[in-house]
């Protein structure tokens, strides 16, 4: 075989799969054939909404970075053809939407094959909500909102507790979604959006608001309103991605006056030997983390229109929508 199926974005939320040449192995790389690709939220921010593209179409297989695959050509670089692997590449040259990708060998985990490979898959989100928790201050009884309750909402809220937060508190519209998070744990779920979910948190937090919000969107409005939920002197955890490449109005009043830290969350797969990903690998096989209900759609690659549009509406129960290769 010399071909591969490729996803390609032809245009803002037009996406469809292509066969293109298998790539040649080279020196330094690894090729490794993909079995599985989840979409994540910064895919459908990418292609959906135009997040960072300048120009369509977009290059095959991008932007997908979250996969698992099998080593066929390691490049002297110390794999060996047959492991089974974790692609996490940088997104900026992440081709996890491809049936072969060749990958620099700093953003490929070795795995283990006594686990179920869609559970497996499920590290690369899970790690960066790892990375990422790495950077909060201590949590010991401390009260967390965590807005939105898509996959991101809800490793945070089983990550959250396992560094010490006293009180979770979710929000999302989303009954399924909701549900999920009552599952994990969450102490405290609003079934509502926007003032009312504010109010809610208010009512809860006795007025003073939470002393960490987690932002697990990426929209406008739920970017200004964690600085509405957040107490003074707190910190706001920024997961969710813009949802344009416009500029983004900001409550800079309510920033300034509260005297908030903000920071974004980026760049788990720079790390040298990619830590946080370890991490998330170990709890799934140690089973710390049931990841079979984050198991909810798989679609063949050659329907990724079909999943994507599944991924965007938040539908039929969808938590993560994989591609099969």
């Amino acid at each position: 075989m010399t071909t591969m199926p490729a996803v390609l974005a032809t245009a803002l939320k037009q996406i469809r799969c292509e066969e293109i040449p298998i790539p040649d192995p080279e020196p330094g790389k690894v090729l490794v054939k993909t079995t599985l690709a989840s979409i994540c939220g910064s895919d459908l921010h990418i292609v959906y909404m135009g997040w960072n593209v300048h120009e369509f179409p977009l290059p095959h297989g991008y932007p997908g970075h979250e996969g698992v695959g099998e080593v066929v050509d390691g490049g002297g670089t110390g794999f060996e053809p047959g492991e089974l692997v974790l692609t996490a590449p940088n997104i900026w040259g992440s081709k996890c939407f491809a049936g072969y990708q060749l990958i620099d060998p700093q953003f490929l985990l070795r795995l283990p094959t006594d686990t179920p490979q869609t559970h497996l898959l499920m590290a690369q989100q899970l790690g960066t909500v790892v990375f990422g928790c790495r950077r909060l201050p201590s949590l010991v009884g401390k009260t967390v909102v965590v807005v939105g309750q898509g996959s991101v909402g809800l490793f945070h809220d089983f990550m959250l507790r396992r560094i010490g937060a006293h009180k979770i508190i979710a929000i999302e519209p989303v009954p399924e979604r909701l549900a999920h998070g009552r599952r994990m744990g969450v102490d405290e779920a609003i079934d509502v959006t926007g003032q009312r979910a504010t109010d809610a948190v208010m009512d809860l937090t006795n007025g003073e608001g939470a002393d960490l919000v987690v932002e697990g969107v990426g929209s406008v409005e739920t970017l200004n309103q964690t600085l509405q939920l957040v107490k003074p002197l707190g910190r706001v955890a920024v997961f969710g991605l813009p949802p344009t490449m416009d500029r983004v109005p900001f409550d800079w009043d309510t920033f300034f006056r509260k005297r908030l830290d903000l920071h974004t969350v980026f760049g788990a797969q720079d790390e040298p030997g990619l830590p946080a990903f370890q991490l998330a690998v170990d709890f799934i096989r140690n089973g710390e983390i049931d990841m079979e209900p984050f198991v909810t759609h798989r679609y063949d690659v050659n329907q990724v229109q079909d999943a994507f549009d599944l991924a965007t509406a938040k539908e039929e129960g969808a938590l993560k929508v994989s591609l099969t290769f």
